[in-house]
């Protein structure tokens, strides 16, 4: 039942004594054909208003009136259990308002650990409808915190697990639930009804050494707190598999991990002491003029002019000419004829041959 229809049949109910039923519905239907709705509101209010949280945010999200315009628009506040209404939102068109981060330039006062209840109403031009009320909540209590984020790394027959906390609005996990611990489920590929379960895991890394070798696992892993126990979201699930025990996977990542850091080194020793290096293998520092003067000076030595201006020594030559005739018993060789040979020796060895 919408105000102007709680008023209408209140002023039934009290009309005076003095005043006949039919006057009384008389005025009634003359003060709705005369606008008396168009004064006390036109249309209805918003429905199912809720006020939830989801890492530590707080949001309060309502459904629109029935029939209302595309033209309707919002306004949204929050308060404490101890303070009165704050604005969080003003004139929006969308079904939700974050108080985390109000549409004002005040600064949120959300704290981790007050509660809260938010209420709206819907506006169209300058009226308005009643306000509603949601449900109230204690922030760190009745958050839904996310799932964590999980990462496996197989060493051999060994997994490591990483866990990576969900970021919250305000503050981190740790600030608010400062005992808060995860539940690690893990199982072989295909055989989740046989898993097995780690809980009041409080660190971020934990090493398991029961796995068989060449073996698919798969891993799950919740958070647990006392304050919120049932409101937290498992990560999703991720697979690695084992291998052998003999096998020494970090060497590798070893050898690639130094070779790196030592090219990392050169290149900052090189930046950093470009300028010495630079002089080291280019220095600056130039010759005496003396020793070039000395250097570029043409050769004085006596024995050096002499041979640049010497020339090559003639040299005298002998002729000589050998005649065989006959040989020793006097006669021509048969079929032959007289040898007559000439040579130029030079004067030496022709006077060593003709002695």
């Amino acid at each position: 039942m919408t105000h102007t229809h709680t008023t209408e049949l209140d002023y039934i109910l009290n009309c005076p004594k003095n005043m006949s039923a039919t006057i009384c519905a008389f005025i009634v239907t003359f003060l709705t054909l005369c606008g008396t709705t168009g004064v006390l509101g036109v249309f209805s209010t918003p429905t199912n208003v809720r006020l939830t949280s989801y890492n530590m945010n707080l949001v309060l999200r309502w459904d629109p009136p029935e029939g209302a315009e595309s033209s309707l628009v919002y306004t949204a506040e929050y308060k404490t259990s101890v303070t009165s209404y704050s604005v969080g939102c003003v004139n929006i068109f969308s079904l939700e308002c974050d108080f985390t981060y109000p549409d004002t330039s005040m600064r949120s006062s959300i704290i981790e650990y007050g509660k809260y209840t938010g209420r709206v109403r819907a506006q169209l031009g300058s009226e308005s409808s009643a306000w509603v009320e949601s449900n109230q909540i204690t922030l760190d209590k009745d958050t839904i915190i996310g799932s964590p984020n999980v990462s496996l790394m197989s060493n051999g027959a060994t997994i490591e697990v990483t866990i990576k906390d969900p970021v919250f609005t305000i503050s981190t996990l740790r600030d608010v639930y400062m005992f808060a611990t995860y539940i690690i489920t893990y199982w072989k590929d295909g055989q989740k009804e046989k898993a097995k379960h780690i809980s009041k895991i409080q660190q971020n890394h934990v090493v398991l050494d029961d796995m068989d070798p060449w073996t698919k696992y798969c891993f799950q892993v919740q958070i647990k707190t006392d304050r919120n126990p049932n409101h937290n979201k498992p990560s999703e699930i991720v697979c690695e598999s084992t291998t052998n025990d003999e096998e020494v996977p970090w060497v590798g990542a070893m050898v690639t991990f130094v070779v790196m850091a030592t090219a990392v080194a050169l290149v900052v020793v090189a930046v950093v002491y470009r300028k010495m290096i630079s002089h080291f293998l280019c220095p600056k520092d130039a010759l005496p003029q003396h020793f070039k003067e000395y250097l570029l000076a043409p050769p004085t030595s006596s024995m050096y002019l002499a041979m640049l201006n010497s020339h090559p020594p003639d040299e005298i030559y002998h002729s000589v000419s050998i005649i065989a005739e006959k040989d020793c018993g006097g006669r021509v060789p048969s079929g032959g004829s007289v040898i007559s040979a000439t040579f130029s020796f030079p004067l030496c060895y022709a006077d060593s041959i003709l002695k």
